[in-house]
């Protein structure tokens, strides 16, 4: 399966972007449940729709401090979700009508030859539609959409129109031996640098391969050790004033990267450990299933003494507890030190991610499970493990059938993945397992 679709609500503040964001999230769609022990804004919803994966993002939430800044602001809301977004929704308010500024930004969407869907949100009485409703479409982006955040009419026509512009699922697939790398990470721990190590001293061919639907250019080549596409995260442009305050953003461009890469690269700076932000991009990693190095940079600038490399490990660790799978490699962007092992461990995580398990010896090792530790009891009722099955990989993803799901407790399932790990391997990327009471169906 390829990357998912990402849908950005943008739009004035006050038009009701947050609240279609939670009505479409909480009403309409599926939300995907979270990984337990990370938390994640609630800026995304991984969501479907007629069978669809997806995700949205809201832009709403961090709003400018004055007028004049509310264009500045727009344009930049919207820059960013022309940058990654495969359809963008423009919420408008239609108590207020068309503003100059709803203007200025469907004008930079139609510059851009964006996939737009216009909102006009507020529609709360059903029966005919208001007459200002007709006055959105001198925005020229076509049929508006009547929707009300408040009690959800319409918001099933808008994500069908979204869904219209979805990309085919055929053309989601791409050449199979080309490992997609995305290096993510916050501000100055030195992505580009990486990048631009790593494309001057590895390089056999380079190539800029523009993204399908996206501005991102993505730099292609090959070694020794293989062919792969490294993902721009977009961290190397320039910071405007408005930028600094909507730091949510960056983010978007991330999940983007994660969701398009087999194999992510979250850099980390030696000399500041991990910081909540880097907790906020480890975590997306994770949820997304993808496989991941975790990659401790300028790491020459550190003072050593016998211990510093345990010790540094030991507090990773501590910090990213969600992701005990995650290698952890340190090296120097600036001096290439321990650089061209990266390739190595890239191949080997992107494999691990990509195995699949004979039943047999799925079922041979819960047996073996079962029998080390018992399975837990609660008021009599003991937890029995009928059948374990492997259903996908990239993450790898199991299926368990026991009698009863409420005492399939976290524990119990962190002590089989661990029995998973510690038999197969499965490093450097997460594994999920799906739990079926007998008599559910195993489909997804």
């Amino acid at each position: 399966m390829g990357r998912k679709s990402l849908i950005a609500i943008v739009g004035r503040p006050n038009v009701g972007k947050s609240h279609l964001f939670n009505k479409l999230a909480g009403r309409r769609i599926s939300i995907v449940e979270d990984t337990p022990g990370v938390t994640r804004d609630r800026l995304y919803a991984d969501a479907e729709w007629r069978g669809r994966a997806f995700t949205m993002v809201d832009t709403g939430g961090i709003e400018p401090s004055t007028d004049n800044e509310m264009l500045l602001f727009m344009r930049e809301q919207a820059r960013i979700a022309i940058d990654t977004a495969d359809v963008i929704v423009l919420v408008t308010d239609v108590r207020t009508g068309v503003t100059a500024a709803d203007m200025d930004v469907a004008n930079m969407l139609l510059k851009a030859k964006k996939n737009v869907v216009l909102a006009v949100n507020k529609m709360d009485s059903t029966g005919p539609a208001d007459a200002d409703f007709y006055e959105f479409y001198n925005l020229g982006l076509g049929e508006p959409i009547a929707v009300s955040a408040v009690h959800g009419h319409g918001t099933g026509d808008l994500l069908d129109a979204c869904f219209a512009f979805f990309p085919p699922e055929e053309e989601e697939a791409e050449e199979d031996d080309v490992v997609k790398v995305a290096v993510v990470g916050r501000p100055n721990v030195g992505k580009s640098s990486l990048v631009n190590r790593i494309l001057r001293e590895e390089r056999v061919i380079v190539s800029d391969v523009a993204g399908t639907t996206r501005d991102a250019v993505d730099s292609f080549f090959e070694n020794d050790a293989g062919r792969y596409l490294f993902i721009d995260t977009a961290g190397l442009r320039k910071k405007s004033r408005v930028e600094d305050r909507v730091e949510k953003f960056s983010a978007m461009r991330s999940l983007d990267a994660i969701e398009r890469s087999d194999v992510c690269l979250v850099l980390l700076d030696a000399r500041e450990g991990v910081t909540e932000q880097d907790t906020k991009v480890a975590g997306m990693v994770h949820e997304s299933g993808k496989a991941c190095i975790l990659v401790v940079n300028k790491w020459d600038l550190v003072e050593k003494e016998t211990k510093t490399m345990d010790r540094q490990r030991e507090e990773i660790r501590k910090a990213l507890v969600f992701m005990p799978y995650a290698p952890i490699v340190f090296i120097s962007a600036l001096t290439g030190q321990r650089v061209p092992r990266l390739f190595e461990l890239i191949n080997y995580v992107c494999e691990q991610s990509a195995m699949r398990i004979a039943t047999g010896m799925l079922n041979s090792l819960l047996g073996d499970a079962t029998a080390r530790v018992q399975p837990p009891t609660d008021k009599g009722r003991r937890l029995k493990l009928y059948y374990m099955t492997q259903t996908g990989v990239k993450p790898p993803t199991f299926i368990i059938f026991c009698n009863d799901r409420e005492l399939f407790h976290f524990s119990y399932q962190r002590y089989i993945e661990n029995q998973l790990r510690s038999t197969f391997g499965l490093e450097g990327t997460p594994i999920r397992l799906i739990i079926r009471q007998r008599g559910e169906s195993a489909e997804l």
